[in-house]
């Protein structure tokens, strides 16, 4: 079975340009076929900020009602995507930006109102694996945003970790597939702010306890429910690490198993 790498990028590492140059060198010099999911959530709510709009956030998803709806989509799916892809093309990586919406790669179910009403945050229902690889076999590298469709007309905002984890998965099916979480720190740490804290390895058992001890909050938990999902579902490996991770898989990080 052939390999492929799914990297998913996050707001902070976005943020700052030398980091994000020096990953995405490494992202276009990987052999093997590759897809990149973006996030971008501290540029969007920057700009809403700048809107007079509070952004919400609730163990790391964004409460997205109408004029959050239309900020996101704008710095997701244009500046911050378009942004990526011109700099992997410039690095000699035939990439494509997409949204979900784009040749349907990626449809999604508004999420029902319970205790909290999300707004139009969508749920992954399926991906068209058909069309992605359509692309890789044409050695394009898709580079998605956070945004899927239902559709109907409507966008949807989703969050980028579900949105790597439920690609991963689709594609698991053909290829032996490994899911690379990329932010700016060099993996989960005990100590936030203590770079030598990094726990190299964290199974469910360990996950438990972590986020029973806070450890592990806010925005790492839809990141590591979404890592044993995607183990569970068929993906080969699951790491979370720093922008070196993706040249240098020996470099220090924390890798997710079941057991």
């Amino acid at each position: 079975m052939n390999k492929l790498t799914l990297v998913k990028i996050g707001g902070n590492l976005i943020n700052h340009a030398d980091q994000l140059d020096t990953f995405l060198t490494d992202f276009a010099l990987l052999p093997e076929p590759k897809i990149l999911v973006h996030g971008g959530g501290n540029k969007a709510s920057a700009l809403s900020h700048q809107l007079g709009i509070k952004p919400q956030l609730v163990d790391g998803r964004r409460i997205t009602f109408s004029a959050d709806l239309d900020i996101v989509t704008m710095v997701y799916a244009g500046l911050i995507n378009k942004q990526i892809v011109a700099l992997l093309q410039a690095k000699g990586c035939n990439a494509m930006g997409l949204s979900g919406a784009d040749a349907n790669l990626i449809t999604s179910v508004k999420r029902r109102e319970q205790a909290i009403n999300y707004g139009f945050v969508g749920d992954v229902k399926e991906v068209n694996t058909e069309s992605i690889q359509h692309l890789l076999q044409r050695d394009i590298s898709p580079v998605f945003c956070a945004i899927t469709h239902d559709g109907a007309g409507q966008l949807l905002n989703t969050n980028a970790d579900t949105v790597a984890a439920e690609i991963a998965v689709a594609m698991s099916h053909y290829y032996e597939l490994s899911l690379i979480y990329c932010f700016e720190k060099k993996g989960v740490l005990k100590e936030v702010d203590n770079p030598d804290s990094l726990i190299e390895q964290i199974n469910k058992k360990d996950f438990q306890q972590l986020k029973s001890d806070k450890i592990i909050a806010d925005g790492m938990l839809p990141k590591m429910d979404n890592c044993f999902y995607a183990l569970e579902k068929g993906v080969k490996k699951v790491i979370i690490g720093g922008a070196q991770v993706v040249g240098n898989q020996s470099s220090q990080h924390t890798e997710i198993s079941l057991k």
